[in-house]
């Protein structure tokens, strides 16, 4: 019986990580490279995510290792990505949703959404969307979403999701994101019943990072004090790794993971209604029809 944390084997297998040029998403492309898997590393800044990839050949000189530019705040990026794979992969094994961020001051992606609306979560919908024909074309595919514990202490308002009628706060912004990503994963998994792919979302823990660190100001100095408590990056991606590839959740879908062992998110997060009327309403938003598992253009 595999042990909590333990890994499998991914050698050869093809895994997506977005969020991957630093913290947890550059420490889980690290550690999956390690184990021998074929890297699609997915970041907005060229020369953040090139170093990223070069850090991780460096630690494994034989890894397989690829870069994919994409700014998850723009829908037509995200499109362009999937419609670029699509062209020229057979398949993929693993998507790891990972990137994410906070920010002190309300502002809008490109295509008007609020921002940590826009990245953390239309960012985990759409690509998974415009991924999913290769992912139904690996024999056992996995979604992997970090969400965080942070959702515990949000207040779902899905007729206000982008903060328009409340005064914006970051944290309720950033809390939401993340009851949205569970929310997002339990849906997906229900449509993915009978398939080969399973879905899971996971806290990573509070991870030492450049987290909060996108705007300046009294937020990133607080997260900086606090950061004596806070754990590694590497620690932080352990969860990710593990669901990525741990033989032990082979057909495990639709659950919630800390520290590598499954847990129970808030009730908020378990509501099928609000799954379902989430989707549909992200659907619309990025101008897809609601019904079944439809993929972007």
């Amino acid at each position: 019986m595999t042990t909590p944390g333990a890994i499998g084997d991914i050698c050869g297998k093809t895994v997506l990580v977005t969020g991957a040029s630093s913290g947890i998403g550059l420490s889980a492309c690290e550690a999956l490279a390690e184990r021998g898997a074929r890297l699609i590393m997915v970041g907005r800044s060229p020369d953040k995510t090139e170093a990223a990839a070069a850090r991780v050949r460096d630690r494994t000189p034989d890894a397989s290792v690829e870069v994919e530019l994409c700014d998850l705040a723009r829908l037509d990026d995200i499109r362009a990505l999937g419609r670029r794979l699509r062209a020229r992969l057979d398949h993929l094994d693993v998507l790891l949703n990972n990137a994410g961020a906070m920010h002190t001051t309300r502002k809008e992606t490109a295509d008007g959404f609020e921002m940590t609306y826009g990245v953390n979560h239309l960012g985990y919908f759409l690509p998974t969307l415009a991924l999913l024909p290769l992912l139904e074309a690996a024999p056992a595919a996995r979604i992997v979403n970090v969400a965080s514990d942070a959702h515990r202490a949000a207040k779902l308002d899905l007729d206000d999701l982008q903060m328009d009628r409340r005064g914006y706060s970051s944290w309720t912004a950033y809390g939401t994101s993340k009851l949205l990503n569970i929310l997002f994963t339990r849906e997906l998994a229900r449509r993915l019943e009978g398939t080969a792919i399973t879905a899971n979302s996971l806290h990573p823990g509070v991870v030492k990072t450049g987290f909060a660190h996108n705007d300046p100001g009294w937020m990133s100095a607080a997260w900086k004090l606090f950061s004596v408590f806070q754990i590694s990056a590497a620690s932080g991606a352990e969860t990710s790794v593990y669901l990525c590839a741990d033989p032990s959740v082979v057909g495990v879908s639709g659950r919630y993971f800390a520290k590598c062992r499954e847990r129970a998110p808030r009730s908020t997060a378990t509501r099928d209604d609000d799954a379902l009327r989430l989707w549909e309403l992200s659907a619309s938003q990025v101008g897809l029809p609601a019904e079944g598992l439809p993929v972007p253009a």
